[in-house]
């Protein structure tokens, strides 16, 4: 019995060194037979999966907690191909490690604020006209100033755009002309703006340079080169894009249904060969030739023939039926495919064109991807997923395609619609990562007025600003300061500007009265002054210029400003109605004197009229209401050589600031009940009357509006026939029964 034990034990491990053998066996000769068909494919060009390949390989567990620093060196990345290696030392990835942290010189810009400066133009040096607009968006900005030793930040006067060595515009030997500059300093605190880099066959974001340190304000980047806080994604722009000011948007109208024509359109090149040519070469599967209308062309390029395909001639017959701005203009979704680049300028024409725009580019970090939140905007779609987009859009419910095409509006107005605008989101961008304690939040970015007219220096509380009182929950303010304007001595005590005062004061809204004396004459005693149930506080202006009155004093305790001409006459119910209006309108300048301007064809420029007509476009700050903020924004905003135009011509001030008002909210001011005697009673006996009758006044009034629409870039006036009047004014009712009704009497 004990024998056959061991005997079946022997028989049993026989067995299994025999079955132990033999897959060994099998497998070495496997793997040998497979190093030969290897050898074989190699030499036919085929390839075939190895055993190993059906055995799950798994990661290096540690891997992902290796420092972020050490990622890409050499030593923990020694399977990167040759052609990587090639690319870790091209000058695109040099710096890729750079962020603010790393890579800025913060305490330049905490010593003397945000400045920019741009390197004076070398001679012989040619410089694209898109360039030139860049710069000049920067030195026309409130960051310039033309001493390096002041700056934060440094921009070179060569020509950094094109970088396509194919290019005309290509510049030569940029690597040693940078590498010269005695501030260059490896490139630190220094910004380079660029919307075409690499070339044919392959268009690599390589800039052809080595930018050291800099940061990058680039159009097409890929998100696995941007580098998130240092670089700024830029759109893709052309050379005809308006350097101030821009068109605005084609919504003209909130049209619902908001559907168009067409559900969904593109027209743009068919890519036969090389990088680009995948995405655009299958649309043609989703093209329906009815709402759906995707059309592409082989005719371009020299040799375009050689490569066409059996499409092409039936493409470009189906692609010369439509006119593109016809098709963009009545399409309510536009497709954004990538080219040879990531980008296009079909991105830009769509936003204007309030057409949502579908991005099929996948990796493209979306211009000023930082702040603004396209999800509000656009629909991110994939370049793998081509057939479900139509599926997709049509099923989007038509109160968000209503909201897409309103944020594509506001987007391109706020930050789009010119080259001074794009330079100046980029500049804010940069400057609210290194003041991050003053730095403007999403909902400032992506709503109405946007980033570029919020200034964060004048507060850090969304409350403090007339435009989210709605979003905040909070009410208007229910108190005003009124802030008189005198240039005139007092001497008599029946001067209409004591007048205004008792009648301002008394009203049950007024907290404070200001009186700012820009008058040449010394300041009156405290008892010429009437007395007043509120406080009266006297400024005496120290430059004495009309750009003063617009000055943000600290004395000013309310957010709403009463701001008011010496010789204005309001009656106190006048002046609590028109309070009453601007708490429905705190955005707006909300007054009495309206005026309108208009396009005079015979002289080819704009014109100023006061004459009495069905509408306006102004309201004189001579007797009008509006937010404390546009003090601020007027006084640091607006350029020095528009205030040093009024103050030189003593003359324009309330054109300006309706300007900026009108520029900022995109609407027009408010004008409250006719107030026809406005006109008469300001002829009285005082400096100002001889003003208003001087025909040379009205001359520079003129060329004041010219002036500023130029600087502006447009007419940002807006005409309105609204007109808001006390209910029951003028209605054959008891007098008794109106709320306003010493109104009716005047």
């Amino acid at each position: 019995m004990q024998a056959k034990k061991r005997y079946f034990i022997l028989l049993s491990a026989g067995s299994c060194l025999a079955l132990l053998f033999y897959f060994g066996g099998l497998q070495f000769r496997a793997s040998r037979s497979h190093s030969r068909r290897e050898e074989h494919s190699g030499r036919n060009g085929l390839h075939h999966p190895s055993p190993d390949h059906f055995w799950p390989h798994f990661p290096d567990a540690l891997r992902p907690f290796v420092p972020w620093d050490q990622l890409e060196n050499e030593d923990s990345n020694v399977h990167i191909s040759p052609r990587q290696k090639r690319d870790a030392n091209s000058s695109i990835y040099k710096g890729k490690k750079c962020r603010m942290e790393s890579c800025f010189d913060f305490t330049l810009c905490k010593k003397n604020g945000f400045k920019v400066y741009v390197y004076p133009q070398q001679k012989g040096e040619k410089i694209a006209e898109s360039y030139q607009n860049i710069l000049a968006a920067i030195e026309g900005s409130r960051f310039y100033t033309s001493d390096p030793s002041q700056a934060c930040l440094f921009v070179l006067s060569l020509d950094t755009l094109d970088r396509d060595q194919l290019s005309p515009q290509y510049v030569h030997n940029l690597r040693s002309k940078v590498q010269s500059l005695h501030l260059w300093n490896n490139g630190r605190n220094h910004l380079i703006f660029n919307l075409y880099s690499g070339t044919w066959p392959d268009y690599t974001e390589d800039v052809g340079f080595d930018i050291g340190q800099a940061m990058l304000a680039k159009a097409s980047i890929s998100t696995e080169n941007f580098r998130p806080n240092f670089d700024v994604s830029i759109p893709l722009f052309s050379k005809d894009h308006p350097r101030t000011g821009g068109e605005r948007g084609f919504l003209k109208f909130n049209t619902i249904p908001p559907l168009r024509k067409y559900m969904l359109v593109f027209k743009g090149k068919r890519y036969l060969t090389g990088i680009g040519s995948d995405t655009r070469n299958a649309l043609y599967h989703v093209h329906n030739g009815e709402d759906v209308l995707l059309l592409t062309t082989c005719k371009h390029g020299k040799d375009w023939q050689k490569h066409k395909d059996s499409r092409c001639d039936r493409d470009n017959t189906e692609y010369e039926k439509y006119d593109y701005r016809e098709m963009l203009h009545n399409a309510t979704f536009c497709l954004v495919p990538r080219g040879r680049r990531l980008g296009s300028f079909r991105f830009l024409e769509a936003l204007q064109a309030a057409c949502v725009p579908v991005m099929l580019s996948n990796g493209w970090e979306l211009p000023f991807s930082e702040v603004i939140n396209w999800n509000q905007a656009a629909v991110i779609g994939d370049e793998r997923l081509l057939l479900q987009i139509p599926s997709t859009i049509r099923s989007i419910h038509q109160d968000k395609i209503l909201a897409l095409r309103q944020q594509t509006q506001f987007l391109w107005e706020a930050y789009f619609s010119s080259v001074e605008k794009i330079v100046l989101t980029t500049l804010e961008i940069i400057q609210d990562r290194i003041f991050k304690h003053i730095s403007r939040n999403s909902l400032i970015w992506n709503k109405h007025p946007g980033g570029l007219f919020v200034l964060p220096q004048y507060s850090s509380y969304l409350g403090d600003f007339p435009y989210y009182y709605a979003n905040l929950g909070l009410k208007p303010p229910s108190k005003f300061t009124a802030v008189i304007h005198a240039v005139t001595p007092l001497v008599s005590q029946s001067q209409p500007v004591l007048k205004l005062l008792v009648a301002a004061a008394k009203s049950q809204y007024c907290a404070q009265i200001i009186v700012l004396w820009n008058c040449d004459k010394p300041l009156p005693a405290k008892h010429r002054w009437p007395a007043t149930a509120v406080p009266v506080i006297v400024i005496e202006g120290e430059s004495k210029v009309m750009s003063s009155r617009f000055l943000p004093y600290d004395n000013i305790v309310t957010d709403a400003i009463l701001s008011l001409d010496e010789d204005t006459v309001l009656s106190t119910t006048e002046v609590d109605f028109a309070f009453t209006v601007w708490q429905s309108f705190p955005e707006r300048i909300v007054g009495y004197p309206a005026r309108s301007h208009f396009w005079d064809n015979s002289k080819e420029r704009w014109g100023y009229t006061s004459k009495w007509t069905n509408d306006y476009s102004m309201v004189l700050t001579g007797a009008a209401i509006y937010h404390k903020y546009y003090h601020y924004l007027y006084t640091h905003y607006l350029p020095a050589s528009l205030k040093n135009m009024v103050d030189q011509l003593a003359n324009c001030e309330d054109i300006l600031m309706n300007f900026l008002v009108s520029a900022v909210t995109k609407l027009p001011p408010i004008k409250v009940t006719q107030k026809k005697q406005y006109k008469e009673t300001m002829m009285g006996q005082t400096s100002r009357a001889s003003r208003w009758a001087d025909p040379d006044h009205f001359a520079q009034r003129q060329s004041c509006m010219n002036t500023f629409a130029s600087w502006f870039g447009y007419m940002p006036l807006i005409h309105s026939q609204m007109r808001l009047d006390p209910v029951l004014f003028k209605d054959q009712v008891s007098i008794l029964r109106k709320k306003y009704r010493d109104i009716e009497r005047l």
